[in-house]
């Protein structure tokens, strides 16, 4: 088990390329997947390259991912052209021909994992609030949302890569970013179970989600918010509430829960980010994002590793993380080979599609 314990770890790496630090890191965690941002990417045959470097360092069952909504989170901006907005769709056939679009180029470059699509509903009173959300939702109803998204996950499932759910149990309703601080969501019961809840809960009855992204938030106005020893809301992404009771028994989510960044400021304003990895594990998390520092990375790692040899980490727990982790790992594609191409043509098809959006 204890060889494993770095499957839990879904980490960022310094650079483009692996360097001795980078490698020193891979080696020392081993963690069980690895996501890629701006600051990894640089040409298509130099993403594709690193790509297949972390596959032969760690093994080909290691996701390989990296947060490709389109607007304002498009990380592949400097090799192709840009993503529209999810908030640019409008119709299942527009959906669906984004995310066969950035299917096929993730595919291309080596990626088997994208953290999308945003499933929170922006209602139009919700839109415009200063959360980081704006212009990411498929739409302003729940019912929108679960078309959208779903046909939008179904082409991108097609083309060899999976999807992820994003913010269990639903962000938009905050009015402060989770990148700066704790967002405290007022949405009362009934607003949270005829809003929030049903595109995550529809699209999980539906097969459409191996992963799903829990939010760092607390939701003071519903019964499963729970409160730490000191009276303190606890997060979403730390609670066994929202987790094992939420996700897995009322949702029934059987894939792989992943947190959002731990270095978001929600968090380490409020926690220390290695006592915060024990604690997501604890609460039901499977896999912990930490997508930056690589010395709070090691740290981490190690203080996940005393809690289980410790027993304050069940092994129960452990195990079943692991064996989600493995499961959901057997599923996804390998890579078929970077065609330049290929990629130009998909580039001018984007811009072609962007000229017919709303």
């Amino acid at each position: 088990m204890v060889s494993s314990l770095g499957k839990l770890f879904f980490i960022g790496i310094p650079g483009p390329e692996i360097d001795s630090n980078t490698r020193e890191l891979l080696d020392h965690v081993r963690p069980g997947g690895v996501c890629l941002f701006a600051r990894n990417i640089k040409s298509a045959e130099q993403v594709n390259a690193l790509l297949l470097g972390i596959r032969d360092v760690l093994g080909p069952q290691v996701m390989l991912s990296v947060d490709q909504e389109g607007g304002s989170v498009d990380r592949l901006r400097r090799i192709i052209e840009p993503f529209p907005a999810a908030e640019k769709i409008s119709t299942a056939e527009e959906a669906a021909e984004h995310g066969s679009l950035i299917g096929r180029t993730l595919r291309l470059l080596g990626f088997n994992l994208n953290f999308a699509p945003v499933v929170d509903v922006a209602t139009e009173s919700r839109r415009l609030n200063n959360n980081g959300l704006r212009g990411r939702s498929f739409g302003r109803s729940a019912d929108e949302v679960v078309e959208l998204a779903g046909s939008f996950l179904d082409a991108m499932e097609a083309e060899g890569i999976a999807g992820c759910l994003k913010h269990f149990p639903g962000l938009a309703g905050s009015n402060v970013d989770s990148h700066e601080e704790l967002p405290q969501i007022a949405v009362d019961e009934s607003e949270f179970a005829s809003l929030d809840l049903p595109p995550f809960r529809s699209l999980i009855e539906k097969n459409k989600a191996r992963f799903v992204m829990v939010a760092h938030a607390v939701y003071p106005n519903l019964a499963l918010q729970e409160r730490d020893r000191n009276g303190r809301l606890v997060p979403s992404c730390l609670s066994g509430s929202v987790l094992d009771d939420l996700l897995r028994e009322r949702c029934g989510f059987e894939g792989v829960a992943v947190t959002d960044d731990l270095l978001m400021g929600a968090i380490t304003r409020e926690y220390g980010l290695p006592d915060a990895c024990v604690m997501a594990v604890a609460a039901g998390e499977d896999m912990l994002a930490i997508c930056s520092e690589s010395e709070l990375i090691k740290r981490s790692f190690e203080r996940v590793a005393e809690a289980a040899a410790s027993g304050e980490l069940s092994e129960a727990r452990i195990v079943s993380a692991i064996a989600r982790i493995d499961q959901a790992a057997s599923t996804l594609a390998d890579p078929i080979g970077l065609d330049m191409a290929e990629l130009e043509s998909i580039s001018a098809r984007v811009a072609e599609f962007k000229s017919h959006l709303r």
